[in-house]
C-alpha cells in the first residue's frame, strides 16, 4: 500500500514538473510587432540637456554582494537638514529620467535617483538580477545608516517597487512615499490591457516558471519572461544604450509588489500618489477607490492633460511633491 501511494505520488509530481517544463518552453522572446505604445518624446526630450551646477553628480555605491551601482546626486548647502528622497525609475529606463526633477526639487529634498541593477548603462547582467527581492536590499544599501527623513518616489514599475518596499523586511526605512503613476500589479483593475502596449508578457512561461518557484526550484529564475515596446525612435537615439527591452522572471517579480499586493499597499506610509487623466497605461481615477479600501494614509491626485512619462517633469507634480515635502 505504501508503495502504491509512494508511486502516485512520484507519478504526480513528475507530470506536475513536465507540464511546467513544457510551459516555459513552449514560449520564447520574438521581435515584437510595430504599435502604438508609451509616448517618449517629452521624455526624452528632457534628458538632452543635463542639468550644470554645482550639487548635481553621477555617483556610485556598492551595494551588500560588492556591486557598484550608480545614482543620480542632487544636493545643495544644507541638505543634511532637509529630507532624503530616493527615486525609482519605470520598467525599461534608467534614473536619468529623473534629471530634470531632481533638480528642481533641490531647495526642499537631497535627492538620489537610482538606476537599478540590470538597467542604464549596466554591466553584466541586463534585465536580470540575482534573487528576487535584490532591489530591495539595494534601495536599502543606497539609503544606508540615517536619523533624516527618507521618502521614496516610484514612477510606474518603480511606483511599484516603492509599495513592494514598503510591504517588505525594509519598509521602516521609509517614513514617506510618492508614487507616480504606479504600476500595482498586472491584474489590478488599474492596470489597462499590456498596460496601453508597453509591456507583453511571456505567459505560458510565466505559469511554468510559478509553478516551478511553488516547489522550490529556481534554476530557471533568469529566462525572460516580459519584453517592453521600447519605440524605435529610442532605441536608435542617442540614449539607446540605456534602455532595457526585456526582462527575467525574477528581475520582474522583484519589480512589483507580491502577489497580494494590496497587502503591500497596507503597509505604505503617508503616501502621495499622482497619475495623468491621459495616462495610457493606467486608469489614474481607480487607485482611490482601489487603494483606499486598504489605507487611509493617500493623497490622490489626477493631473489633466498629462500622460504616463510626461506626468513625472509635468509642473502641476513638482508643485504636489514640494507641497507633500513640507510636511517633513
Amino acid at each position: 500500500m505504501i508503495i502504491k501511494i509512494l508511486i502516485t505520488i512520484s507519478i504526480s509530481v513528475a507530470v506536475y514538473l513536465v507540464i511546467a517544463l513544457v510551459m516555459i518552453a513552449s514560449q520564447r522572446p520574438a521581435d515584437l510587432p510595430e504599435r502604438d505604445g508609451l509616448d517618449f518624446s517629452k521624455a526624452m526630450a528632457s534628458l538632452y540637456e543635463e542639468p550644470a551646477g554645482a550639487g548635481f553628480e553621477r555617483a556610485r555605491f556598492k551595494a551588500r554582494d560588492g556591486r557598484e551601482l550608480t545614482f543620480t546626486h542632487v544636493r545643495t548647502d544644507g541638505a543634511e537638514a532637509l529630507p532624503l528622497v530616493v527615486m525609482l525609475h519605470g520598467s525599461g529606463w534608467y534614473g536619468g529620467q529623473f534629471d530634470a526633477l531632481a533638480w528642481a526639487l533641490r531647495d526642499v529634498a537631497e535627492v538620489k535617483a537610482l538606476t537599478l541593477r540590470g538597467h542604464g548603462a549596466a554591466r553584466g547582467q541586463r534585465g536580470d538580477i540575482a534573487y528576487i527581492g535584490q532591489f530591495e536590499d539595494d534601495i536599502a544599501d543606497l539609503i544606508g545608516e540615517t536619523e533624516r527623513k527618507v521618502i521614496l518616489l516610484g514612477h510606474s514599475s518603480g511606483g511599484g517597487l516603492a509599495v513592494r518596499f514598503a510591504g517588505g523586511a525594509h519598509g521602516h526605512l521609509a517614513d514617506g512615499v510618492i508614487l507616480l503613476a504606479p504600476f500595482l500589479k498586472y491584474n489590478a483593475p488599474t492596470t489597462k490591457p499590456n498596460s496601453g502596449g508597453w509591456a507583453f508578457a511571456l505567459t505560458r512561461r510565466i505559469i511554468g516558471l510559478s509553478m516551478l518557484n511553488a516547489v522550490g526550484i529556481q534554476a530557471l529564475d533568469g529566462l525572460t519572461a516580459i519584453q517592453f515596446n521600447m519605440p524605435a525612435a529610442v532605441l536608435d537615439g542617442p540614449m539607446g544604450g540605456f534602455a532595457t527591452t526585456a526582462y527575467s522572471w525574477r528581475l520582474n517579480q522583484s519589480y512589483a509588489p507580491r502577489a497580494d499586493y494590496l497587502a503591500d499597499v497596507a503597509k505604505l506610509p503617508r503616501f502621495l500618489l499622482i497619475a495623468g487623466a491621459d495616462d495610457e497605461a493606467f486608469d489614474a481615477t481607480g487607485y482611490a477607490p482601489l487603494m483606499s479600501g486598504v489605507s487611509d494614509k493617500g493623497r490622490y491626485e489626477v493631473v489633466d492633460g498629462a500622460a504616463h512619462l510626461d506626468i513625472v517633469d509635468h509642473a502641476r507634480t513638482e508643485a504636489l511633491i514640494r507641497e507633500y515635502l513640507s510636511e517633513f
